[in-house]
């Protein structure tokens, strides 16, 4: 194979200078859309639609309390966590919380929908988690009892499984948001948010808005979807602490007891391909992708393990199959551009940074200044 001088060089001072590029990813960079309002118009545009939701025992006594999101006139959809152990339930803005009903739920998802005659409000309009992409700014808004609404502002941090994805996000929240909604620059409906406390560590989440509409219709589109849930929770709070070994065990528990979960498996070759062991990475990223061919950061972090591998002409077609997934995803072009620089192919990889471009022009021309000429 021919040697391309400076390479080595070139390679460590990228993965210094690149933010975006790393084994697990990072932020892509979206444009704005153009009918992107402000924090405090997305606020009007919703804050009818959220409402407080409140869990009483038998004796009437409040035992639990979140919010919920107006998705009809009389329904409300809530987290199940919000409801649970309730013998009866409330809804409503403000002071004025008027009887609820359990309607429908779905124990896997942790989606419950909640019939509330005579609630006032505004349904929210129902947008998608599909166009969401890392970096993507979202404003989660809750509704305490006896208090207006609150908001609070942050970004999409990673899309988790699916699809419909698990969001995470920045938007810190209270547990009495908990339950309530995210929505997009538009004001649209994304999801029902929810958080995960580890240690000192707490996550926040939303519930793709996806599985309201399948609770809503009826239908339980993903079996033992709520272990799954909760499994990718405590994954993603092990991966955040870089408790790689943790992490790893998770995933091997999760394996076995959810013998279809292809996250788990996704988990496991994370946890792998930061303990240098790229071919246990490599067998539990293929298991995966078996199970769910779609998943553009399993195929990413697929060609990461063959590039430590030095199987390069594997690496370059499992970034390329990142690629057609998710076009915009920086970390794999930037994969594919360095590796193509290393086995001596410096016009494919001017290529990439030239696409990389189009989604972070800073970086991609610290990438073309890097790659060695054709002599």
């Amino acid at each position: 194979m021919k040697r391309v001088p400076g390479i080595e060089t070139m390679t460590k001072h990228v993965s210094k200078k690149l933010c975006a590029w790393g084994i697990l990813g990072s932020l892509f960079l979206t444009p704005v859309p153009a009918l992107a309002l402000s924090t405090a118009q997305v606020f009007d545009t919703v804050k009818e639609s959220v409402v407080t939701v409140q869990s009483l025992d038998a004796a009437g006594t409040l035992k639990n309390q979140g919010s919920g999101v107006l998705i009809s006139r009389d329904t409300v959809a809530t987290g199940c966590h919000v409801l649970e152990g309730g013998a009866s339930f409330r809804a409503g803005r403000g002071a004025r919380l008027v009887p609820a009903i359990l309607s429908a739920e779905d124990g896997d998802t942790d989606i419950c929908l909640l019939t509330a005659r005579g609630i006032t409000g505004k349904p929210a309009e129902a947008g998608t988690s599909q166009g969401l992409r890392a970096g993507n700014r979202v404003i989660a808004v809750g509704a305490p009892a006896g208090s207006e609404p609150s908001l609070s502002e942050g970004s999409v941090a990673r899309l988790r499984g699916g699809p419909p994805p698990l969001i995470q996000t920045t938007a810190p929240i209270s547990m009495e948001m908990s339950g309530g909604g995210l929505f997009d620059t538009e004001g649209r409906l994304v999801g029902l948010s929810t958080l995960y406390k580890s240690g000192e560590n707490t996550l926040y989440f939303a519930l793709p808005v996806e599985w309201i509409r399948e609770v809503n219709k009826g239908g339980n589109p993903a079996a033992g979807r709520r272990g799954e849930v909760e499994w990718l929770k405590r994954a993603v709070a092990l991966e955040k602490a870089g408790d790689w070994g943790g992490l790893h065990r998770w995933g091997v528990e999760w394996s076995e007891k959810m013998l279809s979960s292809a996250d788990a498996l996704y988990f496991i070759g994370i946890a792998s391909l930061h303990r240098k062991r790229l071919h246990e990475a490599v067998d539990a990223f293929r298991r995966s992708l078996d199970m769910v061919p779609h998943h553009a950061e399993a195929w990413y972090s697929l060609g990461v393990a063959y590039s430590g591998l030095k199987l390069h002409d594997d690496a370059i077609e499992a970034y390329r199959r990142a690629l057609r997934i998710k076009p915009d995803m920086t970390d794999a072009w930037v994969g594919l551009g360095v590796t193509y620089a290393m086995t001596g192919n410096p016009t494919a990889a001017m290529g990439a940074a030239r696409e990389l471009r189009r989604f972070d022009p800073f970086n991609a021309d610290i990438l073309l200044k890097m790659i060695p000429s054709r002599r």
